[in-house]
């Protein structure tokens, strides 16, 4: 005898969520903290191994050398990398504040412009319909245009 399992409302059921108000999981510990310590101690766990995980898929993937310095040189400058790349990502809006390194790379660092030259002006010409535009203009007014206008 087969059985027909009919899956049409779990696609509904999962968008609202079984339980609407109230998230639940369980954890193990065998530390003395209490229950709200130790709930914050595991996400700021998760929070760091996504920012391991973001390194190691981008900048410390492609370490230079066996050697100890060369190695650490990297290591500072993928860092440095990092934190801009995060401000630059959290300046330009909700949309990308938390967005993975590549990311961020592809649609505000590099980006398909033409920069143009006349009268000591220079201009950036942004594609046309280019879905990421407020952001870059989000993040231009927030460093850029501000330095300017003071």
């Amino acid at each position: 005898m087969q059985r027909v399992v009919d899956y049409s409302n779990l696609r509904d059921r999962r968008r609202g969520g079984l339980f609407d108000v109230w998230r639940f999981h369980a954890f193990f510990t065998t530390s003395d903290l209490d229950t709200v310590t130790a709930d914050k101690t595991h996400r700021d766990h998760a929070i760091i191994e996504q920012v391991h995980a973001d390194q190691k898929s981008s900048a410390l993937a492609h370490l230079p050398s066996g050697k100890f310095c060369a190695n650490a040189a990297w290591l500072v400058c993928a860092v440095i990398a990092f934190n801009l790349a995060r401000a630059a990502a959290t300046l330009g809006g909700p949309r990308l504040a938390k967005a993975t390194t590549p990311t961020i790379r592809r649609t505000l660092i590099c980006i398909p412009a033409c920069i143009a030259s006349s009268a000591r002006r220079t201009t950036l010409h942004l594609p046309t319909r280019w879905p990421w535009e407020q952001e870059w203009d989000m993040l231009f007014n927030n460093t850029i245009r501000r330095k300017h206008a003071s």
